[in-house]
């Protein structure tokens, strides 16, 4: 590691190796040399005089690179495809008069975006459902603990553990239909020239129109594609990169929320990730366990969805058939936006697989405010008894400021039960009263939803990715 200059964050600390080779200069160069593979076999046969010793020779060298040439060439031409196409043509003597034939440098430069975000986005997936399956064990297994629900971060009507994840599980569900929209829309620019027209290839092909129709669609066959984009400029779409940051900044958005919530239950005392025996909470006060991974999620994720502007902007501020405006941002915002969010998703899977719930002190919240809930139930029990309805609700009401004043200016328990069993108008004891603060009680339909959920949403996701699971993240810091 080189100390005397600046090193990504993104690549020393949180993108997995994975992720980083898609977005490194040996993936985009090999992509090259396949794609000129590929555009001079479209060639040879469609009738070009290009023989099958040339493209043999072309595939002999496809991986073994000679970087230092095509290096020492870019530092005098100043031109990256052009000193690529020299260097491959030292290592090809036979075919170095039909390597990039009839293309202009976005043929290589552009089709290899999308074929590595198209990769990049496989491998989100991979990940996005594996962060969804942690998920659904986590919200089965306690999809019946009565939690305090918050509204407005108040305490609101119970909850359960369980159904809480399942508001998580879903919104990451959404931006997997997001993902897999925008995959399957996904095209390669194929071959059209300095300007979108293919008036090269009009020249090559002697004007014959039905010839050059094949190119495209025979480029993308053979790039695993199943078409290119009907028409261009000289780059494909920069809308393309706008649509695809956008599916990243969903998902940023997604794990954001979660990591809020998981923070505010760690200071609760509630939830807790995980914790290793010999991790450092702070430098000063030896005993605090801080949510590191949560909060370093909320910081990627803020990341990302601001990066999501950089091809938007981008997009819009496109000139005519191309500007190269678009280069050193695109350059920056795709690869780090993929870098974090790959880093994301690894702090996810790690979080949710280690979280820790402590029920003993989800129960004592969840009973110090469960009175002020329950009065509803109280007030019918006491109806039945003979009581009238609206008299009781407004000495409800008159004891809950009681009880509430008790708690928070006297810094007392909560004594609604005590205050209401001492009233006669409600002719109820107090061991009654507290017959009826049983939590489940309380938590309406939650565990039903999550059987519900997990069973018609989550599971048919987990069956048609069932070859992607299994993954576990490694983190670094």
């Amino acid at each position: 590691m080189s100390t005397d200059r600046y090193q990504s964050p993104l690549s020393e600390r949180y993108a997995s190796k994975e992720m980083q080779y898609i977005f490194s200069p040996d993936k985009k160069f090999k992509t090259w040399r396949r794609l000129w593979i590929a555009l001079a076999e479209t060639e040879k046969e469609l009738g070009l005089n290009i023989t099958q010793e040339q493209i043999d020779e072309l595939k002999a060298h496809q991986d073994d690179i000679n970087y230092e040439v095509a290096k020492a060439r870019e530092k005098e031409v100043r031109h990256d495809v052009m000193s690529h196409v020299y260097a491959y043509g030292q290592q090809c003597p036979k075919a170095k008069g039909i390597i990039h034939l009839g293309a202009t440098s976005c043929y290589v430069g552009d089709n290899t975006d999308i074929i590595v975000m198209t990769e990049a986005l496989r491998l989100v997936r991979k990940k996005l459902v594996n962060v969804i399956a942690e998920l659904s064990r986590f919200a089965d297994r306690y999809k019946d603990l009565p939690t305090l629900a918050f509204t407005h971060f108040q305490p609101a009507q119970p909850t359960t553990v369980g159904k809480r994840a399942t508001l998580w599980m879903q919104e990451f569900c959404l931006d997997l239909e997001d993902l897999n929209y925008v995959l399957s829309t996904m095209k390669l620019l194929g071959s059209k020239g300095t300007t979108g027209t293919q008036a090269s290839f009009l020249e090559l092909f002697d004007g014959d129109q039905e010839t050059i129709d094949k190119i495209d669609p025979m480029i993308a066959r053979k790039m695993g594609f199943a078409q290119c984009y009907p028409v261009s400029g000289q780059t494909y779409s920069r809308k393309v990169d706008t649509r695809v940051l956008n599916v990243l900044a969903g998902i940023a958005a997604s794990a954001h929320k979660m990591s809020n919530d998981i923070r505010l239950l760690q200071h609760l005392k509630e939830v807790e990730e995980p914790f290793e025996k010999s991790q450092i909470g702070s430098s000063a006060m030896a005993y605090k366990r801080n949510p590191m991974r949560s909060e370093r999620i909320a910081s990627l994720s803020r990341y990302v969805m601001v990066d999501a502007l950089n091809p938007a902007i981008t997009s819009a501020t496109q000139w005519f058939e191309r500007t190269l405006d678009d280069s050193a941002n695109k350059r920056l915002s795709i690869p780090e936006g993929f870098l974090a969010v790959d880093g994301i998703l690894d702090l996810c899977l790690n979080v949710v697989d280690g979280l820790v719930v402590y029920p003993k002190v989800i129960e004592k919240r969840m009973m110090a405010e469960l009175p002020f809930m329950a009065t509803e139930n109280i007030m019918m029990d006491a109806v039945k008894a003979g009581g009238d309805r609206q008299e009781l609700h407004e000495r409800i009401r008159e004891l809950s400021m009681e009880a509430g004043k008790n708690v928070k200016v006297n810094g007392g328990d909560n004594n609604l039960l005590e205050l209401i069993a001492a009233d006669p108008a409600f002719n109820l004891s107090l061991e009654d009263l507290k017959k009826t603060m049983e939590p489940s009680r309380y938590t309406g339909r939650a565990k039903e939803q999550v059987e519900a959920f997990l069973d018609q949403v989550v599971e048919p996701i987990l069956r048609e990715y069932r070859d992607l699971l299994g993954v576990t993240a490694e983190i670094h810091v």
